[in-house]
């Protein structure tokens, strides 16, 4: 009895340790795709702006932000809406429609850039798009879904950074912080939403496997799980998270150079990593808190001591 319990012992460490193993590669994964995602973001920027993709004429009227917020909370809710009442196909067809046309923008000034410009960009970028879709609609895994996730949060946090000027964008931060906070601390739908995405299999979360045997294709309830019904198998990430600092990313390097654009990241990484820290421990968290606090901070420090802080621009 007492080798029987040695075995036992020796084999719940092993599980254990594989466990901790599988968590920090999930964790240097989406670290990974979060740096990476900004990055390319930072560098793409100048050819979105030259392509003229940006979401608002005037980049630093504050209501900008306000008309944002008001399209996240009416598109949320009607998710969640959708959700609730089980019409999963009509969901799912309208994600997959707001995908596709977000990649046609996405790819456009990448075609701009090379000279394909109107008609001809619009098509070639089209082509892609659709075609991308399409693999995401009949083949789901979870590297198909990164792969997109990772083009989206570039391509879009660029959009969004040259739509929105720093000071703009600190309170597009700010408000999102405090409502993603509130939605998950407090009402508990932001779980509700991403068990919805996550039962579609579309690339609005990042999904990093914890084992070389994960499937996402097999992808079990993220509620059961949370409530430790189930084996967590993988870690996931909103793109949001990775596309709402980078707003402020993209934005503070257009409008301060690299050397400020580089603060706001940095600061973000901050916040990831002390994020990641709570997440292992197994419980759902409002990342942007954390991830637009960082990236605020980082800004203001950078922003101070390169003297590129304009308060008139206010």
């Amino acid at each position: 009895m007492e080798e029987e319990s040695k075995d036992s012992s020796t084999q719940s460490d092993e599980n254990l340790s594989n466990e901790l193993r599988g968590s920090e590669f999930a964790v240097a994964g989406l670290l990974f795709c979060f740096i990476f995602s900004q990055l390319v973001a930072m560098l793409i920027a100048p050819s979105f702006t030259e392509a003229e993709v940006q979401a608002f004429d005037n980049p630093e009227d504050p209501l900008n932000s306000f008309i944002y917020l008001i399209l996240i909370f009416a598109f949320t809710a009607m998710v969640l809406w959708l959700s609730r009442k089980k019409l999963v196909k009509i969901l799912h067809s309208i994600f997959l429609l707001a995908i596709a046309t977000t990649f046609v923008y996405v790819f456009y000034p990448i075609f701009f850039y090379f000279g394909y410009e109107n008609n001809v960009g619009y098509a070639a970028a089209s082509i892609v798009a659709f075609s991308l879709t399409a693999i995401l609609l009949y083949y789901p895994e979870w590297y198909i879904v990164n792969i997109s996730g990772v083009l989206l949060s570039a391509g879009v946090a660029a959009i969004f950074g040259i739509s929105f000027g720093w000071w703009p964008a600190i309170i597009l931060l700010t408000c999102l912080a405090i409502y993603d906070a509130w939605a998950v601390y407090r009402s508990g739908h932001m779980v509700d939403l991403a068990d919805s995405v996550l039962d579609l299999r579309i690339p609005l979360l990042l999904v990093m496997p914890k084992s070389k045997t994960y499937s996402f294709l097999e992808h079990k309830n993220l509620h059961k799980q949370l409530e430790g019904k189930k084996k967590r198998e993988a870690m996931f990430m909103g793109l949001g998270d990775i596309i709402i600092p980078g707003t402020l990313v993209v934005s503070s390097k257009v409008s301060m150079g690299w050397s400020v654009g580089l603060g706001a990241l940095c600061g973000s990484l901050i916040g990831f990593i002390i994020l990641m820290s709570f997440v292992l421990k197994g419980k759902p968290q409002a990342g942007l808190p954390l991830l637009n606090g960082g990236a605020i901070l980082g800004f203001l420090i950078m922003a101070f001591v390169t003297g590129g802080l304009d308060w008139n621009a206010i």
